[in-house]
């Protein structure tokens, strides 16, 4: 057996996995299992943006592969369709060029959701989060109009938000208040905290923060305190973003 090529599948399966937004236990156990699954001694150790695999060979040769993974989301299909696979081939343990090709075609299928449906998604959550705290039909409708401002800034603005996080929450949060602030000041809004809570809503990190706490309790203390970090400056940016608005129209 090629260990070189094992090693590739599994680094390659654990990259996927962190890609798609999996728990740290949920990385380093699939890895793990896969490759022991194959004969090999696995040590695995993933936090958010870095995965290291390495394995040792019959002679004793140490193997190691580490990947960088950068910012993303979370896909629950694809982490479906990894967990799936995983539990498929330690359970059948095929070839590993024919294991690798399979990992290689599990992005080839995966649904992505149109520009149109996740902005039509924005603008509800912002609507709905303004009723429940307590806005009246007018403010639903002025936080679905900056939902869909968001949204669209999130969406396709990438040209002015970059792809730094921090300043593309800030931007998005400033878009958000402004314009909350702006209906609201026409007179079609009537409750500005509503409709500006409400939109914010779409930017908190909750998924983000439900992952760190559940982590720090496993006792990943590396990658809990990872992410509990990116919650806190995301949670930052919407202040600052928010704010600034507010600050602008008070001077004025």
């Amino acid at each position: 057996m090629d260990h070189n090529k094992l090693l590739n599948l599994g680094a390659e399966l654990g990259r996927r996995l962190m890609a798609s937004g999996a728990e740290i236990y949920r990385v380093e156990e699939s890895v793990e299992r896969l490759l022991s699954s194959y004969g090999a001694e696995a040590q695995v150790f993933a936090i958010p943006n870095c995965l290291i695999v390495s394995i040792n060979t019959p002679q004793g040769q140490p193997l190691t592969r580490m990947c960088r993974i950068p910012a993303h989301g979370t896909d629950i299909e694809l982490l479906e369709r990894c967990n799936d696979l995983c539990r498929r081939l330690c359970r059948e343990t095929p070839d590993v060029e024919q294991a690798q090709e399979l990992v290689n075609r599990l992005d080839g299928d995966v649904r992505q959701l149109s520009p149109r449906v996740l902005t039509l998604g924005y603008v509800m959550t912002a609507a709905f989060f303004s009723l429940f705290f307590g806005g009246g039909w007018r403010d639903c409708l002025c936080a679905a109009l900056c939902g869909l401002a968001v949204g669209a800034c999130l969406l396709f603005g990438d040209w002015f938000t970059g792809s730094n996080l921090f300043f593309r929450t800030v931007i998005c949060s400033a878009v958000a208040a402004g314009m909350a602030y702006g209906l609201v000041l026409a007179g079609i809004g009537q409750n500005l905290e509503a409709v500006t809570i409400g939109t914010l809503m779409v930017l908190v990190p909750g998924m983000a923060l439900t992952n760190a706490m559940r982590e720090i309790m496993a006792g990943d203390i590396f990658s809990g305190l990872n992410r509990t970090a990116e919650v806190i400056l995301v949670a930052t940016a919407i202040a600052l973003g928010s704010a600034i608005p507010m600050v602008l129209a008070r001077g004025l």
